[in-house]
């Protein structure tokens, strides 16, 4: 008995069109744009009715949520009625789109007006070229600014990645490990704000004179030890040591959790072999623990400087960047909200960003590397 065969499946034509890459990045986009234009009407036209306003929201939600499951519903089914090779192709992007839509328009348009801002005035009439630029890089309080960004960043990574390390190794030999970490982790639950409140309290100082009394936790240990109350964050450049302690105690807790399961990674067989052959604690630190962990370590360490590079809350509640603590997210804030010229604070902006990317990029294919996505 002869069996015709299957007509084979072409790329040619329409459908193998949309199986390019041109045709699947616009079919990922095709359900977010739908989906705007859908609720776009739909908001339109609650905002305009006179029903009551609870009424009016629960409706909102009801057709947010409808609208966008009956869009996906439908161009789910339209790829489905696709043969099968081109539905397997297709069906990942119908809802890569939203995800695609929403960077673009929280991501991408931010940060292309942001730039245009940048060659601005300060009311974002005229436009002023690479003057905000100029400025941002010879204004001195603004390369206080860089300096101190730099030394949040080369001084704090240092410090939370060294103890995190160290607190994950001796901890991880003790019989009250799990006790430890979570005391350390701890910090990590409050809030960059509610850490710089705490520790404000604790810098606290009265000044001097008659029937002060200093209520903070340091300047009272200082009297304790029969020295005298200091000023502690109006003393330069001493004082940004005393903040880069807070980010410290806030991140310490990050390191040594993300390094410590990077550590339990490593066989035993491996490092019990070491010790047979003569190899002391220090030695397999070094030699053994350092170099399998490198790809987590490198990790680890550039998000913490990401993180110093964006530092922004802990300067604001603890001095406001007076007394030489200033750094470029308050420059940034001070120049927009406290100055009003917005186009210095989108320069500002664009040039932190531009500082942070590399870096972002560098983490990104350490994650590529280690197959993490």
């Amino acid at each position: 008995m002869q069996q015709h065969a299957k007509p084979k499946i072409t790329n040619g034509g329409p459908l193998g069109w949309l199986t390019s890459t041109v045709g699947r990045v616009l079919i990922s986009l095709f359900v977010p744009v739908l989906t705007f234009i859908v609720l776009w009407q739909g908001f339109i036209f609650l905002r305009e009715t006179k029903a009551n306003q609870l009424v009016v929201v629960a409706v909102a939600i009801l057709w947010g949520v409808g609208g966008v499951t009956l869009l996906y519903i439908v161009a789910n089914w339209l790829v489905e009625q696709l043969p099968e090779v081109w539905t397997r192709r297709l069906q990942p992007f119908v809802f890569v789109g939203p995800g695609l839509a929403i960077l673009a328009w929280f991501l991408a348009i931010p940060t292309i007006r942001t730039l245009i801002l940048s060659f601005k005035d300060a009311n974002s009439f005229n436009w002023v070229w690479l003057e905000n630029y100029i400025f941002a890089f010879t204004d001195r309080v603004i390369l206080e600014a860089f300096r101190n960004n730099l030394l949040w960043m080369v001084v704090g990574t240092f410090l939370c990645v060294s103890l995190g390390l160290i607190i994950a190794v001796l901890a991880d030999r003790s019989r009250y490990e799990t006790l430890y970490k979570i005391i350390i982790f701890m910090p990590m639950a409050i809030s960059f704000v509610g850490a710089g409140v705490i520790w404000k309290f604790i810098y606290t100082y009265k000044g001097e004179g008659a029937g002060i009394a200093e209520i903070g936790l340091l300047n009272a240990i200082v009297i304790g030890l029969g020295g005298t109350p200091q000023p502690w964050l109006q003393m330069p450049p001493w004082n940004n040591f005393f903040l880069i302690i807070i980010m410290v105690w806030l991140q310490t807790g990050y390191t040594m959790v993300i390094l410590s399961s990077a550590i339990k990674g490593i066989s035993a067989d491996l490092l019990e072999a070491a010790r047979v052959d003569g190899a002391n604690e220090i030695q397999i630190f070094f030699n053994i623990i350092i170099p399998s962990i490198q790809g987590t370590l490198i990790t680890v360490t550039t998000t913490i400087v990401i993180f110093t590079l964006k530092l922004f809350d802990i300067v604001r509640v603890m001095t406001g960047g007076n007394n030489g603590t200033d750094v470029i997210a308050n420059e940034f804030y001070l120049q927009r909200f406290t100055y009003g010229h917005s186009g210095r604070a989108s320069a500002i902006a664009i040039i932190l960003l531009i500082a942070v990317v590399p870096v972002m990029i560098y983490n990104l294919r350490q994650f590529k590397e280690r197959k993490a996505f």
